[in-house]
């Protein structure tokens, strides 16, 4: 099952920490606090664990959305690259 992770942290060594569990456990960075992957139940409630571990007591906000095929096949989504965006015309 698709499972959607983001999060709002303001220290960046937390930050980090959870970026890297979120990838040694498959999943891809979708946007700067955001990653999406494919992982089951059992795997999600590992990470959720070890997500929980690294936040401990400091500040922070961590989601996560697990998401059925059905549902992840109607996300649409809308890119601008960067270098794109500010060109004149």
């Amino acid at each position: 099952m698709q499972t959607l992770v983001i999060f709002d942290i303001t220290s960046d060594k937390i930050r980090n920490k959870v970026g890297e569990a979120c990838k040694d456990y498959g999943l891809t960075r979708i946007q700067k606090s955001a990653f999406l992957g494919d992982i089951n139940h059992n795997r999600r409630e590992e990470l959720r664990l070890r997500l929980k571990k690294i936040l401990g007591m400091k500040p922070g906000n961590i989601q996560i959305f697990p998401l059925c095929d059905r549902d992840f096949q109607l996300r649409k989504t809308i890119i601008n690259e960067e270098e794109h965006v500010n060109e004149p015309g």
